[in-house]
């Protein structure tokens, strides 16, 4: 009897069997490829991090909102100022005496009246509240951390900290959980307590009212849930849908967030002030119009990294702004700060000391020593190291680009380094030209090509089939996408993607763009995967992509594999058939995969041999189909695939149905 399997089940029955099996030999035929093909890109844009990934659930704790990052921000913004019971009171913004440098804005409160003018229930307090991000999510029973630093001004005070779920106009607010702390220190410390809601909650706020008459600073404010993904502070379900994806690798933090985005070069995000206590962590104005918090910073990429079993890629300035800085977007021609030679060995070092952060021996090295007192003293193993994103292939960025990369190299010549092609990476185009020539001329080991396109494009096109086989540079297809979320773009993507793993052998790494975006507050359409405060959504692309994560392997057999109607001796479809086909060995498992993509209107045949590849134990079948223009999206989730179990003959045929991905797992 067929049996029906979720993904998820298909993701952890696939992990099983994995780690069992034993590693085979490649049969005659197979051209070796990259089983790193599938990674993910992971940059803050659309809130991908604070009120998305980063599980912190109060909205600006530090206060350091600003009008230099959106036009109407200041340190109040996301917050409000509570008196229950009429209590009186004022808040002002300061900055003398900061609790850290890095972070110099707090808030101090005042309370002049906080006894009950009128009968409020018992409820008092004079103080200010947060709704996080469209409201703070709790779930009845679990336990929230609640931090806050404080330092007390004068007698000592009692601080209620509260989460509430406001009462609607007329109707009295409902407390769902609470403690009482009480605060003495006039120096800055950081007080602590759990919060267990006793309701759940989808538009909960947090109070901290005073109890006692006088003045408080407050500053770094946090609300975290206990339940986080491997307890490392990020959000689960948002990690899971990572991990379902099977990656094996993780580009990070950027994109345009890592050399200033349309800013200029002053912007530009600093590894090393990401690091260490939060409360030291530098934020920074983003590139895509709001606020980065660092509090999801590079330890806490790195340690997702290592939870999901992928590589790290962070990439780095080297110099050279974002193509689109000062207004350059769109331009002739475009804008590019770049900075002077001079100064070019302290980004050098940024490059040296990440690596050594990542990978040095903590007894003789002090980054390393930052790193094991964060709590991890084992090596990261950092392997890649990218240099530069999408910067226009200028004469200024070629002298930055090999200063930075020859003294990286010399220094650490195990780091693998992955340059940047520019921006738009289409034969003919002056910045891809240019960036292969100085890749030849370094002797490059991997070069990031990016373009976004219409599905037209993703149809059509065949890049890597003409690329020159005797290139030492790899290719890294580290942002690509359709440009929409309707389930032909999503087979359009697919069958690109074939045609990627067909040139396994030139492309060794590809990520889809861009990854998260969160509902309300979206920069950048379409994406992998979208979501709100209860939930991720996921895409068409999303299905799409999982099922090349799971059918990573190191043979391509480009022979197994024929479609009805095309001429004998064909089996690999012109470059405008809308029908593809990829067959992959992963020897490491003892698993073959077949991909069958058919983005047209009508049915289609494949006839498949696989008789080189001896018994088979068991098979699964997983389709993903329906109307080419359906879509995944907030109101309604029409498309995920299926997965059953089949009997496969060494030899057989199948009628693939229109507008479907059919991905067969074979165990050998």
């Amino acid at each position: 009897m067929k049996r029906i399997l979720t993904a998820t089940v298909l993701v952890m029955t696939a992990l099983m069997n994995m780690e069992a099996a034993q590693p085979m030999k490649a049969p005659k035929g197979g051209k070796q490829i990259s089983d790193e093909l599938l990674g993910i890109f992971f940059e803050d844009i659309s809130h991908a991090a604070d009120g998305g990934i980063y599980a912190e659930l109060v909205q600006n704790g530090s206060f350091e909102y600003s009008p230099t990052e959106r036009d109407g921000w200041g340190a109040g913004t996301a917050w409000r100022v509570t008196r229950p019971g009429h209590s009186l009171g004022t808040i002002d913004v300061r900055k003398d005496a900061p609790l850290n440098a890095n972070n110099p804005t707090y808030m101090r409160l005042h309370a002049e009246r906080v006894k009950e003018y009128y009968d409020y229930k018992g409820w008092k307090g004079f103080g200010i509240q947060n709704d996080g991000f469209d409201g703070i999510s709790v779930k009845a029973g679990e336990k929230y951390d609640f931090s806050v630093f404080m330092r007390n001004i004068g007698a000592a005070k009692q601080v209620r900290v509260v989460l509430v779920e406001p009462g609607e106009w007329g109707k009295d607010p409902k407390p769902l959980g609470e403690a009482v702390i009480d605060v003495s220190d006039k120096a800055w410390k950081k007080y602590s307590a759990v919060l267990t809601p006793s309701e759940t909650s989808t538009k909960a706020a947090l109070q901290i009212l005073m109890l006692t008459t006088g003045d408080l600073d407050v500053d770094m404010v946090s609300l975290m849930p206990q339940d986080t993904y491997k307890g490392h502070g990020l959000r689960k379900d948002l990690v899971q849908a990572l991990a379902d994806l099977h990656p094996k690798f993780m580009r990070f933090p950027g994109g345009c967030v890592v050399h200033g985005g349309g800013d200029g070069f002053w912007d530009t995000y600093r590894w090393k002030t990401t690091i260490g206590p939060k409360e030291t962590r530098r934020g920074l104005k983003n590139c895509w119009g709001y606020h980065q918090s660092m509090g999801l910073g590079y330890y806490e990429y790195f340690q997702l990294c290592e939870d999901l079993g992928m590589a790290p890629v962070p990439i780095l300035p080297c110099g050279v702004s974002c193509q689109g800085a000062n207004g350059g977007w769109g331009m002739k021609d475009q804008a590019q700060d770049v900075v002077p030679m001079s100064e070019m060995d302290e980004w050098v070092a940024e490059a040296i000391d990440l690596i050594e952060w990542a990978n040095g021996d903590p007894a003789t090295n002090k980054w390393a020593k930052m790193r094991a007192e964060a709590g991890h003293p084992a090596p990261f193993g950092l392997k890649y190291l990218g240099l530069g994103n999408e910067e226009r292939i200028s004469p200024e960025f070629c002298e930055r680009f090999k200063y930075i990369y020859e003294r990286v190299t010399k220094a650490h010549p195990e780091i693998v380094i992955v340059g940047t092609a520019g921006p738009g990476s289409h034969p003919g185009n002056p910045d891809l030209e240019n960036g292969w020539k100085l890749a030849e001329e370094l002797g490059m080991p991997i070069i990031d090509e990016h373009y976004y396109e219409p599905l037209t494009y993703f149809l059509s096109s065949r890049q890597y089939d003409s690329y020159p086989r005797d290139r030492k540079t790899k290719v890294y297809l580290g942002e690509y996408a359709g440009k929409d979320s309707k389930l032909n773009t999503a087979l359009a993507e697919g069958l690109y993607l074939l045609h990627v793993e067909r040139n396994g052998d030139i492309v060794c790494m590809s990520s889809y763009a861009p990854l998260f975006a969160r509902k309300g507050a979206t920069n950048w359409n379409p994406d992998l995967i979208y979501f709100d405060n209860e939930k991720p959504y996921l895409t068409c692309s999303y299905y799409v992509q999982q099922m090349f994560g799971l059918s990573a392997g190191q043979y391509f057999y480009g022979d197994c594999v024929s479609f009805e109607g095309d001429k004998a001796g064909v089996v690999q479809p012109v470059k405008d058939s809308h029908y593809g086909q990829s067959v992959v060995l992963n020897v490491k498992t003892r698993r073959l995969y077949v991909k069958l993509c058919n983005a047209s209107a009508e049915a289609k045949k494949a006839n498949i041999n696989l008789s080189r590849f001896g018994n088979f134990k068991s098979a699964t079948k997983t389709v993903l189909s329906g109307k080419p223009d359906a879509e995944n999206n907030y109101e309604q989730q029409p498309i995920a695939p299926q997965t059953e179990t089949i009997r496969l003959a060494k030899k057989t045929s199948l009628s693939l149905q229109p507008y479907s991905f059919t991905m067969i797992e074979i165990e050998l």
